[in-house]
């Protein structure tokens, strides 16, 4: 027996917004849609599946910061920059060697959702 992956759901007052960050930029595809009552989308690339929910008084709860590790952290920044620069998180919008073995940048939506890609210089 083993774990397989983490499937987390994020919560939005407005779902436009995860939209935006994850279809738009970072180029999610959505595997199932559900519009009401509220709208739930199960949106999948590669490997990764999120689930987007629109449910305000959960937003107002969490805003989370996810990590997503990808093995080409230059080819996904370089998608990034060319649909949606202004998601770059102002904090880290360039890739950055960290102290702690990783390759990093962050993305950041209105609704204050943080998602940091990351690369392991190791692997």
């Amino acid at each position: 027996m083993q774990l397989l992956r983490v499937i987390p759901k994020i919560f939005y007052a407005d779902i436009r917004q995860g939209l935006q960050l994850f279809i738009d930029t970072l180029g999610f595809s959505v595997g199932y849609y559900e519009p009401d009552p509220q709208p739930f989308y199960v949106i999948k690339r590669d490997n990764v599946t999120l689930i987007l929910s629109q449910d305000a008084e959960f937003a107002l709860k969490d805003r989370p910061e996810i990590r997503i590790a990808v093995d080409d952290i230059e080819a996904l920044y370089g998608e990034v920059t060319a649909r949606n620069p202004r998601m770059l998180h102002p904090n880290s919008p360039l890739i950055k060697t960290q102290p702690w073995g990783l390759r990093e940048f962050a993305l950041r939506d209105d609704s204050d959702v943080c998602v940091i890609i990351q690369q392991d210089i190791h692997a």
